[in-house]
């Protein structure tokens, strides 16, 4: 073989094989810490939650302290769905985003081929 077919041949291959290996792996990567990001974020906001609720009912010493006590559960539950719902979106739009990044590579890799 000559160089010319070598360095060609390494070209063909860095561009239908390697290249796209890195862009899925790009992608994969920045799906994967976009993902950790928003689970540590709902997981250290159930956590603040939970210990306020924990807080409220330690301080309760009497009926109005239990009164409090009850009132602030029932906001921690509004509150909690409100998060839950925001966060299902943000999954769901994450979801979403990695799908038509993923499709795009795809329809770039066919492109790109068909041209080879």
């Amino acid at each position: 073989m000559s160089k010319a077919t070598t360095d060609k041949t390494t070209e063909q291959f860095e561009s239908l094989f390697v290249q796209p290996m890195r862009s899925y792996a790009a992608l994969n990567l920045e799906y994967a810490e976009k993902l950790v990001s928003t689970q540590f974020d709902s997981a250290r906001a159930l956590t603040d939650l939970g210990l306020a609720q924990a807080r409220g009912w330690l301080e309760v010493k009497d009926a109005d302290g239990v009164k409090k006590a009850m009132e602030g559960q029932q906001k921690a539950l509004q509150d909690l769905g409100e998060r839950v719902k925001s966060d299902s979106e943000a999954l769901m739009t994450l979801g979403q985003e990695y799908a038509q990044k993923g499709q795009k590579l795809v329809e770039e890799q066919v492109k790109a081929a068909s041209t080879s």
